[in-house]
């Protein structure tokens, strides 16, 4: 699964990390990296950006960078 396709208001955990180069850097600078919790909070009317939180900030993302990033969702926790 990947954060683009995550509801809104579920709490899921980075399993990897697609993409290349400059675009998988951006990624990992805005604090997205491997076992990190993200909170999904908005999703914009027709779908573009995504807003969640990381690390304790809100961030929105592009559904094309949200796409990069596989997740798996946390049970029992």
């Amino acid at each position: 699964m990947t954060l683009r396709e995550v509801n809104i208001g579920d709490t899921v955990r980075v399993r990897k990390l697609n993409g290349e180069g400059a675009v998988k850097r951006r990624i990992m600078d805005m604090g997205i990296t491997k076992n990190t919790e993200i909170y999904v909070r908005k999703v914009a009317p027709l779908g573009d950006p995504i807003e969640v939180t990381v690390r304790g900030y809100e961030l929105s993302l592009r559904k094309a960078d949200a796409q990069m990033v596989e997740v798996e969702s946390i049970e029992g926790e």
